[in-house]
C-alpha cells in the first residue's frame, strides 16, 4: 500500500483523481504486469501472549479515509487522543477510564502532543489549539493559514508546527502567537503527510517534501543546516516523489532520517554531515530500539532492523508487503506494527520472526502503535483505541 498523495494547493479534486489514476497505472505497468497486492497473512505460532486490557474511543467515522496524523500521546499515567470532528480526550493508562473530554469544534488533523500541562493539536483548516492537559480547558486557539496533519512538538519555550504549505512555524506556548517561521519549497506532487518536528536542545529538526531535512535555531528560526536525504529522480512526478514524510529521530549527537524513493541516513546533529547513507524507501519514520538498533517499515511493507552505527540490515521481514504498515513501535518484548485491515503484528526483536498477531478491528490503522513497557496501544482510523499487555505464554 502506497501513501496517499497531495498537492500543495489541496483544492484540485481533478488533480487528485489524475494522480490516483497515474499511481494505479504505474503499479499496473510494473515488470510483472500485475498491480502490487497485499501479502496474505499466513498462520503463525504464537510465542508471546497478548491480552486485551481495555477499549476506548474518540469515535470519528468521518476521518476513515483521510489518513490524518491523529495518533495518541502518553504522558505519565494518561493517554490523550483526538478526532477529526474536534473531540480531544484524556484516558487513564491503566484502565482506559475517560478522565475528561473536550469538543474543540475544529477539523483536527495532527496531534495531540503533550508536555507537562500543555496539550496541542492542529487542524486541517489551519487552526492550532492548546488545552490544559489536566482538565481539557481550552487555553488558546490561533490560525496559521496552513493545514496541519501531523503532531506538533513542544518544549518549554516553543510549540513547533509543520503545515502542508511547507512552512515550519514556532508558536508561543503561552498564547500561541507566532514567534518565527522557516520554509522549504513544496513540490507540485507529494505524499499526503508531513514530518513531525523534533526538538533537540536548541535545535528544531524537520523533514520536508523536497527530500531535505532542515535544522533551525529554536530561538529565532535561523537555518543551522540543510541536508538532502532523498533526491528526486525519474521521468514522471510520481517517480520523483522524494518526501521525508516520517519524523526524524535523534540519539545523542546523531540524527536518523529516511525518505521516500531515497535513503536511510545518519546525520550529525551539529552540522547535518552525512555519516552513512543506504538506499531505502519509506514514508514512515524510524524507531530506536535497544542494543544500538533502529527499526523501520519500508514503503513496500518490509519490517527491517538496522545497525545504528553503519546502517547495515540485521534482519528483514518481507511477509507483510503492501499491507500499508504503520511506523513500528518497540516494546520490552517485541517490535510492533499494524496494517490496513486492523491487524497488529508482533515480531521478535532478535530475528524478525512473528511471535503474535491480534486484530483490533476491521478498520485501517494508520498511526503508529505506542509501546509503554510491556503494554502497547493502537488507535484505528475511526478513533477506536485498544490497549494490550504482552507476556510469555502460559
Amino acid at each position: 500500500m502506497r501513501a496517499p498523495l497531495q498537492t500543495n494547493t489541496l483544492r484540485s479534486t481533478r488533480f487528485w483523481a489524475a494522480a490516483a489514476a497515474a499511481l494505479c497505472l504505474l503499479a499496473a505497468c510494473s515488470k510483472n504486469k500485475n498491480p502490487e497486492q497485499p501479502a496474505k497473512l499466513a498462520p503463525i505460532h504464537s510465542s508471546l501472549r497478548v491480552q486485551e486490557l481495555w477499549k476506548a474511543s474518540v469515535a470519528d467515522r468521518g476521518a476513515k479515509r483521510l489518513r490524518l496524523g491523529l495518533g495518541m500521546a502518553v504522558d505519565g499515567s494518561r493517554v490523550y487522543a483526538s478526532s477529526h470532528k474536534g473531540e480531544v480526550a484524556a484516558f487513564d493508562l491503566a484502565t482506559g477510564h475517560r478522565i475528561w473530554r473536550t469538543y474543540t469544534r475544529l477539523p483536527l488533523g495532527g496531534g495531540p502532543a503533550v508536555r507537562g500541562n500543555l496539550l496541542v493539536a492542529g487542524a486541517t483548516d489551519g487552526h492550532v489549539v492548546a488545552l490544559d492537559a489536566a482538565t481539557g480547558k481550552t487555553l488558546w486557539t490561533v490560525l496559521i493559514n496552513g493545514s496541519v496533519i501531523s503532531p506538533p512538538a513542544i518544549s518549554a519555550n516553543v510549540v513547533a508546527v509543520r503545515a502542508l504549505d511547507g512552512r515550519l512555524r514556532a508558536l508561543s506556548p503561552t498564547d500561541g502567537h507566532e514567534l518565527w517561521e522557516a520554509s522549504q519549497e513544496v513540490p507540485a506532487l507529494s505524499l499526503r503527510g508531513t514530518s513531525t518536528p523534533v526538538i533537540a536542545g536548541d535545535l528544531i529538526i524537520c523533514g520536508f517534501s523536497n527530500g531535505r531535512v532542515l535544522a533551525v535555531n529554536a530561538a529565532d528560526g535561523s537555518q543551522v543546516w540543510l541536508s538532502v536525504v532523498s533526491q528526486p529522480h525519474g521521468r514522471t512526478q510520481i517517480q520523483r516523489l522524494s518526501d521525508v514524510a516520517g519524523p526524524v529521530d535523534v540519539a545523542g549527537s546523531d540524527v536518523y532520517a529516511v525518505g521516500y524513493h531515497g535513503t536511510v541516513t545518519m546525520l550529525g546533529l551539529k552540522n547535518g554531515q552525512t555519516w552513512w547513507s543506504h538506499k531505502a524507501s519509506s514514508y514512515r519514520g524510524l524507531t530506536f530500539g535497544d542494543s544500538g538498533a533502529v527499526y523501520m517499515a519500508t514503503a513496500d511493507g518490509r519490517v527491517e532492523k538496522l545497525d545504528r552505527s553503519n546502517g547495515s540490515v540485521i534482519w528483514s521481514q518481507p511477509a507483510l508487503r503492501y499491507r500499508g504498515l504503520t511506523t513500528v513501535a518497540v516494546s520490552d518484548d517485541a517490535v510492533v506494527t499494524a496494517d490496513f485491515q486492523g491487524y497488529v503484528h508482533f515480531l521478535d526483536k532478535r530475528t524478525g520472526a512473528f511471535i503474535a498477531r491480534v486484530r483490533a478491528g476491521k478498520v485501517r490503522i494508520s498511526n503508529p502503535p505506542i509501546a509503554v513497557g510491556n503494554e502497547v496501544l493502537v488507535i484505528n482510523d475511526e478513533g477506536h483505541i485498544v490497549a494490550y499487555r504482552m507476556s510469555p505464554p502460559g
